[in-house]
């Protein structure tokens, strides 16, 4: 899966995109998109990587993301069996339903609340959770119905805690979303070859400094620490697939071994033979 702004299409027959299941942990799989995200993972300790908010979960995490703000798949590096599922609604069906119906007010008040990220816990993370375990059974008129009941009961609850101070509202105009989407899709593209800033940062128009400025904003990273993390997403995917370390090493773009061993294990807490030891037994 691409390193890149997603492009998300409703299921069919819904105003809704509900992934099941997505297997993401071995991919660092840093985004943003104009829709909200309602996440459920249960099963796995990891770490909640939303805006500039960090911070780990344990056994199960249920977090609402605002529009546009950028955040890091929630099982990025879950070693465990887990379950995970990730409800995605539209801006204009939040405009026009939850904006405009004064009965559902509080829930637009949730939303609102939305950009600054929330996660939720106790009762209401697991009542929440289970239902959202079966939603793909229901119809998508059922399902219309329980998205109203799972919002109300989470603008309701006295378990949210807000990830950030202050709301993280259009942290990137129309120019920068363009100029990272170049950023993005040129790393899927290169990444097995030397880039350097300078000519990533010609990219986007920007000089050397202000590009940094810029991706920092946007991923929480530097845009070396950003590529290294990229490039040993690959290289996992690599090992998975029954490459040896230094063929994962040099097919995903590192020009050293031992480099790479040290970046591997500085990201993954394990160095590349055990992981891919531990994963083929």
């Amino acid at each position: 899966m691409k390193t890149q702004f997603e492009n998300i299409t409703p299921d069919a027959n819904s105003s809704f995109k509900l992934l099941l299941n997505p297997r993401l942990s071995d991919l660092f799989f840093w985004h943003f998109h104009p829709e909200f995200e309602l996440v459920y993972i249960d099963g796995a300790n990891g770490t909640r990587h939303v805006g500039r908010h960090t911070s780990k979960y344990f056994g199960s995490d249920l977090v609402l993301i605002g529009s546009n703000i950028p955040h890091l798949n929630f099982d990025y590096g879950v070693k465990t069996d887990y379950e995970k599922v990730v409800l995605q609604i539209h801006p204009t069906f939040v405009q026009q339903v939850f904006e405009n119906i004064p009965e559902l007010t509080s829930i637009k008040k949730l939303f609102q609340l939305s950009q600054y990220g929330v996660a939720f816990s106790g009762k209401s993370k697991e009542k929440v959770g289970g239902i959202m375990k079966k939603f793909h059974q229901l119809t998508p008129f059922q399902q219309f119905l329980e998205v109203l009941h799972i919002f109300q009961d989470l603008a309701e609850s006295g378990e949210k805690k807000l990830l950030h101070d202050q709301p993280v509202i259009n942290q990137f105009n129309m120019k920068e979303q363009n100029q990272l989407r170049q950023v993005y899709v040129y790393i899927d593209q290169h990444y097995k070859h030397k880039i350097g800033v300078d000519e990533v940062a010609s990219l986007t128009n920007l000089t050397k400094a202000a590009f940094c400025r810029v991706f920092k904003k946007a991923s929480g990273y530097t845009f070396t620490d950003f590529l290294n993390r990229y490039r040993i997403g690959q290289a996992k995917k690599m090992l998975l697939l029954g490459s040896n370390v230094s063929e994962a090493s040099f097919d995903s773009g590192f020009e050293s071994l031992s480099y790479f061993n040290r970046i591997f294990k500085r990201i993954t807490n394990e160095n590349p033979l055990a992981f891919r030891n531990r994963h083929l037994k």
